[in-house]
């Protein structure tokens, strides 16, 4: 995540700045050809060049209703920010005029963000569309007994298709998102887009709320069934039995490929949901800047070869980072719930009941989840037992 995180920055920071002797402190050719080829240029030679600060009342004067002097102190003051603006309305964002960050944070979205998130996607189809070819739906091994055995409760069963249906929409609609403008309005035009764009944003912002909602209750719920232990050893031994038929490793309530779910989906989906809160209310929740100087001071960035992380953002630039890191969280998840959906599905016979009825065929509950059911019968038979004492009048 770090190497990321700094990685991303490259694309935004500068490199060191060359000699400008030879043009009195200007830019120079190479600063022109660098541009023209979309190389990251230095451009601390104008935007410390600002003039005097105590200047700055009188430079704005010179911007009137009918134009005024064009002054490169005033101009780059307010394409780097430092120029002292103020307005009558509108808060904080009003106030930066200028933001060319916003061109290298586009190229992104439309660039790398666009293309490996997609490939990413089609790959991990691919990836289970082969799996099935070769292995095949995993089938009950065993004769089935007739008999089941209460897999989740109600309220577990709730809590997870909170989760997932909130997920699968938030998934859908932030692909809209993404990809709506060069890949839908072909298909349909403009004006047919106009409107899905603008429900897919309503539907985005207000159906996060459940998604985090279905993600307390998750982890309320299940956190203690998945702290890992030796028993997953076991299971990663066979590769829980996934590769070969008749391989039934013992497992608890959750297996280690379900544990793993559970993780990730906890870690992926607080980070998304923090990301998102910090689009909705940028400029109450700032994130970026406050991480980066704390990964600064640590010397993390450093560690992997890269410079320091910029630390000073106008909120537009905290959303923007905002905006690629929750994308790129996404596109992660997204992934990974692909495979979970497969294996709870056409994956494995018997899957699905658990979060369909929540009663499992007792023969397929054995051999997936074997230690799990004798916990569940030997605290039947306790119970059976404690009433049994209970129904036997004393002498």
């Amino acid at each position: 995540m770090i190497v990321l995180l700094a990685f991303l920055t490259q694309g935004f920071a500068q490199d060191p700045a060359p000699d400008r002797s030879a043009t009195g402190g200007a830019q120079t050719l190479e600063d022109i050809l660098k541009r023209q080829k979309g190389e990251k240029v230095d451009s601390t030679f104008r935007s410390g060049n600002t003039g005097d600060p105590a200047s700055a009342a009188a430079m704005s004067s010179q911007l009137g209703t009918l134009g005024g002097a064009s002054d490169p102190d005033l101009w780059r003051a307010l394409r780097y920010g430092s120029a002292d603006i103020t307005v009558s309305s509108g808060g904080k964002e009003a106030t930066v005029l200028m933001q060319d960050g916003g061109m290298r944070w586009l190229a992104w979205r439309k660039g790398p963000l666009a293309t490996y998130g997609a490939w990413l996607l089609a790959a991990t189809v691919v990836l289970l569309l082969l799996f099935y070819l070769l292995r095949g739906r995993i089938r009950i091994d065993g004769e089935k007994t007739g008999r089941t055995i209460t897999r989740f409760k109600a309220v577990e069963r709730f809590g997870h298709w909170l989760l997932a249906g909130s997920f699968v929409l938030l998934a859908l609609t932030g692909l809209l998102t993404l990809f709506g403008r060069f890949a839908i309005i072909p298909l349909v035009g403009r004006d047919a887009f106009a409107p899905m764009a603008h429900f897919s944003k309503w539907i985005h912002n207000n159906v996060a709320w459940a998604f985090m909602l279905g993600l307390i209750m998750v982890f309320v719920m299940w956190v203690a069934h998945n702290i890992p232990n030796r028993t997953d050893l076991k299971w990663i031994a066979v590769g829980g039995g996934l590769l070969k038929k008749g391989v039934h490793p013992p497992a608890r309530k959750f297996n280690f490929g379900q544990k793993m779910i559970f993780w990730g989906v906890l870690v992926l989906g607080v980070s998304v949901s923090v990301s998102g809160l910090s689009l909705l209310f940028p400029f109450e929740m700032p994130m970026f800047a406050a991480t980066f100087e704390k990964m600064n001071a640590l010397g993390l960035p450093q560690l992997f070869g890269f410079g320091p992380l910029p630390t000073a953002m106008a909120p537009h630039e905290e959303m923007q980072y905002a905006q690629l890191w929750h994308a790129i969280v996404a596109f992660l998840m997204m992934a990974m719930i692909l495979a979970h959906i497969y294996i709870g599905s056409v994956g494995m016979e018997g899957a699905f009941d658990a979060m369909n009825s929540g009663e499992v065929e007792l023969q397929w509950a054995r051999e997936h989840h074997g230690l799990w059911v004798e916990e569940v019968e030997a605290a039947e038979a306790a119970e059976r037992q404690a009433d049994t004492k209970d129904a036997v009048p004393a002498e």
